[in-house]
């Protein structure tokens, strides 16, 4: 308690405000600042001093100049350094050391107008008129297009009242011949861009709109190759647009654009198209922006030539003009950039060169004699050998076709079989002969299409359906057995369902079976035991359509029909059971399709048959393995069929069977 209360004791008090009024006498900050400086101390600066005698003139002077010619030294480049020293000298009324001071300081700044000005100021200040004149005309020789020099010259003059003096000053300023004479040597010693221009906006603003043009065209003549005469141009369709010749400013921009490389014409084409839209009509500006866009795509193929897809770019554009010329030039190099690599993918942008090269020969130019000859250089381009292209042999094939020469066209075509044979040139020259009915040609196309790929079941197929569209039966199933009885084929279940599809289609249902027989000879496919039963059962259909049949007949026809389909199933499961055990998802669907079959013939179907047959799902789970060890469990499927089921049960009734046999023996053992 004590603690705390010498605590409050050493606690500030509040101060305690009595009168809140505002006092009658404001003192504001600038009247605290003010008292501030004037109790300041006073600036302690150099003592002052007195000269007394010559003597001690002299020594200051001395002294003076010492410090001065020391500091221009170290400074040479310091400007107010200079005009320190040539004014202190001013000062001491020692004018010739004064000018000797500004003629050095001029040695070093000769092209500061400023120094020429305050030289002369001072002179005309101390009334040294002649050698105020000597100066100004130092500098208006020297300097002769800042103005302000000459202002002053002629301001001092006519100060003086020196008219005459005034008037030659004038006379002086305007010495156009003189003027043009130091241009012309200008131009002789530097001839650069920017030297012809200052020339030519000279003759300009003197209003010699001719000696202008003049320049500008003597300039054009002397530098069309140089790195900087895109300018030149510039300015000279400027020039052009000024004068209010905005046809001839147009060629000057077209001529330099087709003067100039192309990688530096990007300022032109934007002053081009600003002048085409001030000046030119919609035509002159679409044409202004079509060269706009031709520079970039140009730039484009000049940075990578075999972009083939910046040259299908700039094709489109040529097309768009219609410039026949300009289009057949942009094609040819285009195409002269061969792939350097002989591999197809390389070569598949480039070959569409060539088909853009002739259909434009052909439907826009249509001149027949050149898409010819783009075609056959084409073809004779393509390393065959290594790879083909069979839609420009089609092409080139089409497109004498449509100049009703057949015989060209199959001359192609078969160069193409002989050197480079495909699938589509097959097909197509087999088309073209099939529409012109020379079913001959046909058949041995297909002989020839077969002995290049035996094993294409499309070509066998077709070949065979050629032969049954004429109604040559017999042939056409020559040919499926020709094409059964091949080692290798890529599709065989097309081939062998197409035969099967030629059999019914013919009627020849004991045929069909046989094929279906054979067919199950080489593979136990779920689908061809399906497709066999299925085709057994449609028959009651068939034979229905086919002959009107007694009643008794048409049933006992429907039985055996349907006891063949089961039949088909019985075998298909006695398959699964026996030989293939671990197909139990196939023969679980093959039960399926046999159930759905029977439920389909009514009366007459048996569907208790089928599902005593029929398989329990289980769900089971089953470790996943990797290459790193187990990854966990996944569910499925599996399927217990009856007999499965009847023989755990006998494994049980056995080892039952084996316990009481066992349990027997080991009481007789007891009692003995």
């Amino acid at each position: 308690m004590a603690n705390r209360q010498k605590t409050d004791v050493n606690l500030p008090r509040p101060t305690r405000v009595k009168n809140k009024t505002p006092s009658p006498i404001q003192i504001t900050s600038e009247q605290i600042i003010r008292e501030a400086k004037e109790r300041q101390d006073a600036e302690i600066g150099p003592p002052k001093q007195k000269i007394t005698g010559p003597t001690e003139l002299a020594d200051y002077r001395l002294r003076k100049r010492k410090e001065f010619e020391d500091l221009v030294r170290r400074e040479r480049c310091n400007k107010s350094a200079w005009v320190k020293y040539a004014k202190w000298e001013e000062s001491q009324k020692d004018f010739d050391r004064a000018r000797s001071v500004w003629e050095h300081a001029l040695s070093v700044f000769y092209r500061d107008h400023t120094m020429w000005l305050q030289y002369a100021e001072i002179e005309m200040k101390n009334r040294f008129i002649n050698h105020a004149r000597n100066v100004w005309d130092r500098a208006v020789t020297l300097l002769p297009r800042v103005d302000q020099l000459w202002y002053k010259y002629i301001h001092m003059e006519e100060m003086l009242g020196n008219v005459a003096g005034a008037r030659q000053i004038f006379e002086r300023y305007n010495e156009i011949e003189r003027a043009r004479a130091i241009y012309e040597r200008f131009v002789q010693c530097i001839p650069k861009v920017d030297a012809w221009i200052c020339y030519a906006q000279f003759e300009m603003e003197n209003g010699e709109i001719s000696r202008a043009r003049n320049c500008y065209e003597r300039a054009v003549v002397k530098l069309e190759g140089d790195e900087e005469a895109e300018t030149l141009f510039v300015a000279f369709a400027e020039f052009k647009e000024k004068c209010k010749e905005t046809d001839k400013a147009r060629c000057v921009y077209k001529f330099s654009l087709d003067h100039i490389p192309k990688g530096r014409t990007e300022d032109l084409y934007r002053k081009l198209v600003s002048f085409e839209k001030q000046y030119g009509d919609r035509e002159g500006i679409e044409d202004a922006i079509v060269g706009k866009r031709r520079f970039q795509y140009e730039e484009e193929v000049r940075k990578n030539i075999l972009d083939y897809d910046s040259w299908f770019e700039l094709i489109r554009l040529e097309e768009s003009v219609g410039s026949k010329s300009r289009i057949r030039e942009v094609y040819e190099r285009a195409i002269a950039n061969v792939p350097p690599a002989d591999e197809k993918r390389y070569w598949q942008r480039f070959i569409y060169l060539w088909i853009s090269y002739a259909l434009y020969e052909e439907l826009d130019a249509q001149d027949v004699s050149r898409t010819r000859d783009v075609y056959n250089e084409c073809l004779k381009l393509i390393p065959h050998k290594k790879f083909s292209f069979a839609k420009f042999w089609l092409l080139a094939a089409q497109f004498e076709i449509r100049q009703l020469n057949l015989s060209g066209a199959r001359s192609i075509l078969g160069n193409a079989i002989g050197i480079a044979p495909k699938d589509k040139i097959f097909k197509k020259y087999i088309e073209i002969e099939l529409q012109l009915g020379n079913i001959d040609r046909c058949r041995k196309l297909y002989e020839k299409y077969l002995e290049w790929s035996p094993e294409n079941c499309y070509a066998w197929s077709k070949y065979a359906e050629l032969e049954r569209s004429l109604n040559e039966t017999e042939r056409a199933r020559a040919i499926f057995e020709l094409a059964i009885a091949q080692p290798a084929l890529d599709m065989p279940e097309l081939l062998w369902k197409a035969y099967i599809d030629f059999e019914i289609a013919e009627g020849e249902f004991e045929r069909t079976r046989q094929i279906f027989e054979r067919l199950l000879d080489r593979t136990k496919h779920l689908k061809v035991w399906i497709s066999y039963a299925k085709f057994e059962a449609p028959a009651i259909e068939e034979a229905e359509q086919q002959e009107e049949l007694p009643e008794d007949s048409l049933l006992e026809h429907r039985k055996l029909c349907i006891q063949r389909a089961r039949g088909v199933f019985e075998n298909a499961i006695n398959y699964y059971r026996t030989s293939a055990p671990e197909l139990k998802e196939e023969r679980a669907m093959l039960l399926e399709e046999w159930l759905n079959m029977e439920s389909s013939f009514g009366e007459l179907g048996d569907i208790e048959l089928v599902r005593t047959k029929l398989p329990k799902k289980l769900k089971k789970r089953r470790q996943i393995d990797i290459d790193d060890g187990p990854a966990g469990y996944e569910e499925y499927i599996d399927y217990l069929f009856p007999e499965e089921t009847q023989a755990s049960n006998l494994k049980i009734l056995e080892q039952a069977y084996k316990w009481k046999k066992q349990k027997v023996a080991s009481d007789d053992a007891e009692e003995d």
